[in-house]
């Protein structure tokens, strides 16, 4: 694309428009509740790859197919056990994504070349209006640019993707932050692949024994990702950024962010609202509070966004893993901090 992308409104009227530039093969960013999505026909090979190109994302990376009905899962997947029911009729529409067999009618554009197809249903109201006025399976994978923080605002989206794809919806900053939950069903026993709002502790209360792929805790560079974020640098600033956890975390942070300034680098600090006061006002950035994890989840990619924006060359981070969802939390700061650890 050479034209600048439209901005539209999440009006009824704007996402007609929208529905229709995915009728006609192009590609509109969108909100979720997690993060803004990359929008392409799902069934429409050459969709899927003007959604690779755009991000400049590998084509071995598996995109997730946006649904707005149950009915959906039976004409993408070969196969739906009955356990799969269950996680729909629990947490649809919402931030899960399950992987099953896909049909041929997929194309391998769309699953990164794999046998499967991972489905979801959204449930933001904006994001069902599109699915169903469009009339097509929307593939989406998050609306940044490969590598980059994942977009919380339409206003990240056009950092990145102006003039790559025909249009955003504003609907606004999104509520949970953090992608959704993926969930492995081809298997034994269900596997978690991306850990996300909906946890392994919820998950099992429904169907019994979950696993997490063990790459999750040790990344193997060779591996081929069977789902989105499993490989490939993700939510990453420009700055070097570190975790920093030992015993009196401001202590030891303050330590490594006095070096840097002294050496002449711009520095800045992630904690939450609670920690602000153990560091310097002008170079500390908030991220959430302590006693609620969603307000980090939500404030965790615009924060790194914020890094980028300030010109930081270094950046400490507390830790935030003493959350119900500090598990998806880390997952995503670890990637973006290239899984580099302070440990005191």
């Amino acid at each position: 694309m050479e034209t600048e992308t439209k901005l539209l409104s999440d009006s009824s009227q704007d996402i007609d428009i929208a529905a229709d530039i995915l009728k006609n093969g192009g590609l509109v960013a969108f909100p979720t509740e997690t993060v803004y999505g990359l929008g392409g026909n799902a069934l429409n090979p050459s969709a899927s790859q003007h959604i690779y190109a755009a991000k400049g994302r590998p084509s071995d990376n598996p995109l997730i197919v946006h649904i707005a009905d149950t009915a959906a899962v039976y004409e993408l997947a070969e196969n739906v056990p009955d356990i799969a029911k269950t996680l729909m009729e629990a947490f649809w529409p919402g931030p899960l994504t399950i992987i099953l067999p896909k049909k041929e009618i997929v194309p391998d554009a769309t699953t990164g070349g794999l046998k499967t197809v991972a489905i979801r249903m959204p449930s933001h109201p904006a994001a069902l209006e599109l699915i169903k006025k469009s009339g097509v399976y929307i593939a989406a994978p998050s609306a940044n640019t490969s590598g980059r923080p994942s977009p919380t605002t339409a206003e990240h989206v056009m950092t990145d993707l102006n003039g790559k794809i025909e249009a955003v919806i504003d609907g606004g900053a999104v509520g949970i932050g953090i992608e959704s939950t993926i969930v492995d069903l081809t298997g034994k026993v269900p596997t978690i692949l991306r850990p996300g709002f909906i946890t392994k502790k919820m998950l099992e209360h429904l169907i019994g024994k979950v696993q997490v792929d063990p790459t999750l805790t040790h990344p193997d560079p060779n591996m081929r990702p069977l789902a989105p974020g499993m490989k490939y640098t993700h939510y990453a600033p420009a700055g070097e950024l570190y975790i920093v956890e030992a015993d009196n975390v401001p202590e030891k942070i303050n330590e490594l962010y006095r070096k840097k300034k002294f050496e002449g680098f711009r520095v800045k600090i992630l904690a939450p609202q609670e920690h602000a006061h153990y560091y310097d006002d002008k170079d500390v950035i908030i991220v959430g509070s302590t006693t609620d994890g969603i307000t980090v989840s939500a404030r965790l990619y615009s924060a790194l966004r914020e890094c980028d924006d300030l010109g930081a060359e270094y950046i400490y981070s507390e830790s935030f893993k003493d959350y119900e969802i500090g598990g998806a939390i880390m997952n995503r700061l670890l990637k973006a901090a290239g899984h580099k650890v302070i440990y005191v």
